[in-house]
């Protein structure tokens, strides 16, 4: 399975945040590069930052709830 990066966090809270919402719309989420850059101070500049990907099929979709304003879907309004 191909996973592709349609997120890169500059610090670990937003990559988890991202992380989250992806897992709990049922989405299959790697992050790339988080303990690189916690060794590094939180400094996720100096690994490229801290990759969130998703398989090459889910693209389109987790793409388009990252840009939207849904809640999650556990979340009540």
């Amino acid at each position: 399975m191909e996973f592709v990066t349609i997120f890169k966090a500059l610090n670990p809270a937003e990559a988890e945040l991202v992380r989250s919402r992806l897992e709990a719309n049922d989405f299959l989420v790697n992050v790339r590069n988080e303990t690189a850059a916690l060794a590094t101070g939180g400094y996720a500049m100096s690994v490229g930052g801290i990759l969130v990907q998703v398989p090459e099929d889910q693209v389109a979709d987790a793409r388009a709830l990252i840009d939207s304003e849904e809640p999650l879907a556990n979340e009540e309004e």
